[in-house]
């Protein structure tokens, strides 16, 4: 493995999206002829159709084609797939355009014709990027799913543990004895696998992230909603 290569945990899969039927035999054979999975498509619709591989994923992205353009993709695309890296390549770029990549997340802006290097480097920097981001992903997944297991009395003393409440004040406001509190906080803290309010509080900034994008049916609410 090189410097410029993904680690093996990393490698995953790229994803091109040019309407230029020579552009994408180009790509792909450069991709293939470095042992690198590759799937090219001739617009983004083509591309939405296709089932997303469960892999770290990197997309190379053309920015004039007809029908919705590249940025506009862009900035539809992103936000709900975060853990996929976009790479623009183009052969009419310009500075306004780069700048507005950038701002929505891209990692890369190339203008036709670039250097083979250059694209691979941003592709090996995607890749792994994707890799980490799915990662983080599945341990905030963890994380919630073991908040999800709190009874709903424990995420309520969990929430005001968080809002700094000692047990003594816990237990006058839910009109528990205090070993009840104690013992209930135990438990939550148990489930949850923290070591520390500190660890807990880590866990519930994850949490918010989570609850904020999924439906929610009251007592499955994060912490401090």
């Amino acid at each position: 493995m090189t410097a410029n290569q993904p680690s093996p945990e990393a490698k995953g899969a790229i994803i091109v999206v040019d309407d230029d039927p020579s552009m994408r035999k180009a790509l792909t054979n450069l991709f293939n002829s470095l042992d690198l999975t590759v799937h090219a498509f001739a617009s983004t619709r083509e591309f939405l159709d296709w089932p997303l591989p469960d892999t770290p994923l990197c997309l190379v992205l053309d920015i004039r084609m007809p029908g919705q353009n590249g940025l506009d993709f862009q900035e539809e695309f992103a936000p709900s797939h975060e853990e996929i890296p976009v790479v623009f390549i183009t052969g009419h770029g310009d500075i306004p355009m780069s700048v507005r990549a950038m701002k929505a997340g891209a990692i890369e802006f190339l203008t036709k014709p670039f250097k083979e290097q250059d694209l691979l480097d941003a592709i090996y920097a995607g890749l792994a990027k994707s890799a980490a981001r799915r990662a983080e992903k599945a341990k905030v997944s963890d994380v919630y799913g073991r908040y999800q297991s709190l009874s709903p009395r424990q995420r309520q003393v969990m929430d005001m543990i968080l809002n700094g409440q000692l047990s003594k004040q816990i237990a006058a406001t839910l009109k528990l004895s205090e070993i009840t509190v104690k013992i209930c906080r135990a438990q939550l803290m148990r489930k949850m696998e923290a070591t520390s309010l500190l660890e807990l509080g880590r866990m519930a900034e994850k949490i918010q992230g989570v609850a904020k994008s999924a439906p929610q049916d009251g007592p499955g609410e994060g912490p401090g909603a």
